[in-house]
């Protein structure tokens, strides 16, 4: 049986646990909120750039760019580049674990063929880092500051890979928030970009698009940007699932730390009354002996 003094030692670590988690749950909820404000400007304008672009793409000739070019014969056969978004920090439940889980399933399907990775996040690059993969690049430390200049390098890269024949197609493994509780690991293929059948919604017909300038001018303009818009809306949902998650952590455990202290201090007292019990019935005995 431990002693009192173990067991106050033992209360006092709980409650400085408990003040740390709480502080981190006060910290991920202040910035859930910019990080949801931000996640959600960009939403409905990267995914009406996804349409418009899946819509010009089933309807033009796709050697007009060659980010519009479906790979066939040996370029189908080149590696892919997976770009694995990641947190730089722990302490945020099953939200790295569901990430690399997800991409190592990805890595699995592709056979003999490992893809080329693009790590965002500290977490994935000391986790596939330590597994021997080819990375093409590594991005850490930009959650505490994102910027769209971020997503642009990550862009510039993706798109220098796929002109360049190194792989036959970019996808990203990232987070997407869908509320406080709840987050989705989203595996989506940018380059090259899908035709309309390939990303149905349904009861929308294709429209008829009319170009000014020539759709050369326009391609050159509007994809590479698109390629952006996409890397910007990965980061910037993965960036607010990440709070949301790191919120549930600490709020779960904050709950088990007072739920800890209950208990050890019912047991605490337990342990006290069966000491004093004890030196009362010493005292009884001693006096009855004389």
């Amino acid at each position: 049986m431990p002693s009192l003094l173990d067991l106050r030692r033992r209360i006092r670590a709980v409650k400085s646990t408990q003040q740390i988690t709480k502080a981190m749950k006060a910290i991920s909820a202040s910035r859930l909120r910019k990080a949801q404000d931000a996640m959600m400007g960009a939403r409905p304008f990267a995914a009406q750039m996804e349409r418009v672009l899946s819509g010009l793409a089933t309807q033009v000739d796709t050697s007009a760019h060659p980010l519009l070019q479906q790979p066939e014969g040996e370029a189908a056969e080149r590696p892919d580049l997976l770009i694995v978004v990641t947190a730089d920090k722990g302490l945020c439940g099953s939200f790295n674990t569901n990430i690399i889980k997800t991409a190592s399933t990805d890595i699995a399907a592709q056979g003999a063929t490992l893809p080329i990775l693009g790590l965002v996040g500290k977490k994935g690059r000391d986790f596939f880092g330590q597994r021997g993969f080819d990375t093409r690049f590594e991005l850490v430390n930009i959650f505490t500051s994102l910027k769209y200049a971020h997503a642009q390098a990550i862009a510039k890269e993706a798109t220098a890979a796929f002109t360049d024949g190194e792989v036959s197609s970019v996808h990203v493994v990232y987070n997407e928030f869908k509320s406080v509780l709840q987050r989705e690991v989203i595996s989506r293929q940018v380059l090259p970009i899908q035709p309309m059948e390939a990303v149905p919604v349904e009861g929308e017909q294709l429209p008829d698009y009319l170009y000014e300038p020539e759709p050369a001018a326009i391609f050159d303009s509007l994809i590479p940007r698109h390629v952006e818009v996409q890397f910007y809306r990965a980061l910037l949902e993965s960036a607010a699932a990440e709070h949301a998650a790191r919120l549930t952590a600490m709020d779960a455990a904050t709950n088990n730390a007072s739920e800890m202290i209950e208990d050890l201090t019912l047991y605490m007292n337990k342990v006290r009354q069966a000491k004093i019990t004890g030196e009362i019935i010493e005292i009884v005995s001693g006096a009855e002996s004389l």
